[in-house]
């Protein structure tokens, strides 16, 4: 391990995080006062970051073997030796979450938490308490776990706001890489607005160069107000360790998804109700609009959030709440990210006119949906989420381009009975009781009418389909 001395510009940081300090100084030299301010903040906000220790059971079974060995009356001929059996074993994983309320709320990172089966959480002062899923929500990598037995005195961070964070506005990140508790480290925002990374399905990355190693994930990004503005969740390395681009969740867009799971264990994602595609200036110059900044709206659903509010096909949307905005695919993750029953404002140009549209964001009605998600006593499959095998799935789980129906299982909650039932994220399902699974509706159709009787699931994984029999 090599140690290397602090770069000398730490004199200039110093007397630039002047600017942001609520303390006045008296009579100290300003790199010195500023260098005790950004002491204090880390020094606060460390008792709000903890570590997180998680147990899950792992499955494992000869890949090259059919799923049908799930089926007891082949275990009941083959016992548990047959390599096609799963086997269970136990693997343990470390990373860090953030206290957010001094009832025990803590937000963490999706994978942190994935498939926990016990969870342990050590606190600043080496205390450990146990702590229980809220709920988890892997499109976005957040999660929300609540400390359990005698709490004491939490000192929750604060949640900032990440739209007011700047380009090169100093950082730092805080939390437990490879399993050195409470390390802080110190950097600047990179870049705003990081989508596209491939990380997650819904991203608006905070992108810093504060280190960030492994065990730093879910763990704290900070403001020079000792303000939580983003929850840390990966990094983009060639060795696997800091290279100095990491990325944080904004805290914005945790919070959404924070009280979505807080409230009914799931997230409702947002829907307009319009299609749109990106603008460029050969696109905007064929239809006269001028600048080609924004997103062109190709249609508008009746009995929608944007049609209740006049949006037409032809606008151009250049603002969504204030923001600028800058692609199709961005503008569709955040109103998603937005969550049912946002207020929301399009800033809109039609016919060279602009226009302010006021609208509630709502969740998508039932056919508009682009996965289904099972309650977890909706019978045998219960906490288990599926969506499309569209282009975004087939890069995620790298699926072969000549499956061109069926869904891909995307989640399975913790403790369910999806969890018992032999599926992985990745599987695919193919048929269900020998019906074709064509779409997330077929699936969802099918699976409520057979719910309660035996389930013989087609399923496509590892290159090859097999069949999955779940008893009555």
């Amino acid at each position: 391990m090599s140690i290397f001395r602090l770069p000398p510009f730490i004199s200039l940081v110093a007397a630039y995080l002047l600017t942001f300090s609520p303390v006045q100084a008296m009579e100290t030299p300003p790199a010195l006062n500023s260098l005790m301010i950004l002491s204090e903040v880390a020094e606060r906000c460390t008792e709000g970051v903890v570590n997180i220790s998680s147990t899950r059971i792992i499955t494992t079974r000869d890949s090259s073997l059919s799923p049908f060995f799930n089926d007891p009356f082949f275990q009941q001929f083959f016992g548990g030796t047959f390599p096609g059996v799963p086997k269970k074993r136990r693997e343990q994983s470390l990373g860090s979450g953030v206290i957010v309320s001094a009832d025990g709320l803590v937000l963490t990172s999706s994978h942190v938490v994935e498939g926990a089966e016990e969870i342990v959480v050590t606190l600043a002062g080496k205390r450990e308490l146990k702590a229980t899923i809220v709920g988890t929500d892997p499109r976005s990598d957040v999660a929300v776990i609540r400390l359990q037995g005698e709490l004491g005195e939490l000192r929750p961070v604060p949640l900032g706001d990440s739209t007011a964070l700047r380009l090169g506005e100093v950082v730092l990140a805080i939390g437990n890489p490879f399993g050195l508790s409470h390390t802080v480290t110190m950097g600047i925002v990179s870049a705003k607005g990081r989508a596209d990374v491939g990380i997650v399905d819904y991203e608006d990355f905070i992108q810093t160069d504060a280190a960030i190693n492994p065990g730093n994930s879910g763990g704290a990004l900070i403001n020079l107000r000792g303000e939580l503005v983003g929850i840390n969740t990966a990094i983009l390395s060639r060795s696997g360790g800091y290279q100095g681009i990491g990325f944080a969740i904004p805290v914005n867009l945790a919070r959404a998804v924070m009280d979505n799971l807080v409230r009914s264990g799931k997230v409702v994602r947002g829907w307009l109700g319009a299609g749109v595609q990106d603008l460029d200036p050969q696109l905007a110059e064929a239809l006269h609009l001028g600048d080609p900044q924004g997103v062109l709206v190709s249609e508008v659903q009746s009995d929608s959030p944007a049609a209740a509010a006049g949006l037409r096909r032809g606008d151009v949307i250049r603002k969504l709440n204030g923001e600028m905005v800058d692609g199709a695919s961005r503008f569709r993750k955040t109103v998603a990210a937005l969550g049912a029953g946002t207020g929301t404002v399009l800033e809109v140009v039609r016919d060279g006119a602009a226009l302010t549209l006021k609208m509630t964001i709502t969740g998508a009605p039932r056919h508009h949906q682009d996965e289904a998600v099972l309650d977890k006593n909706a019978g045998k499959l219960g906490g288990l989420s599926v969506a499309p095998v569209d282009e975004l799935a087939r890069q995620k789980f790298e699926l072969p381009v000549r499956l061109n129906g069926g869904v891909v299982v995307t989640e399975i909650s913790p403790a369910s009975p999806a969890a018992q039932s032999g599926l992985k994220v990745g599987d695919v399902i193919l048929e269900l009781n020998r019906q074709e699974v064509k779409n997330v509706g077929d699936f969802d159709k099918l699976y409520r009418s057979a719910a309660r009787k035996e389930l013989a699931l087609l399923v496509f994984r590892d290159g090859q389909a097999g069949y999955l029999i779940l008893p009555r």
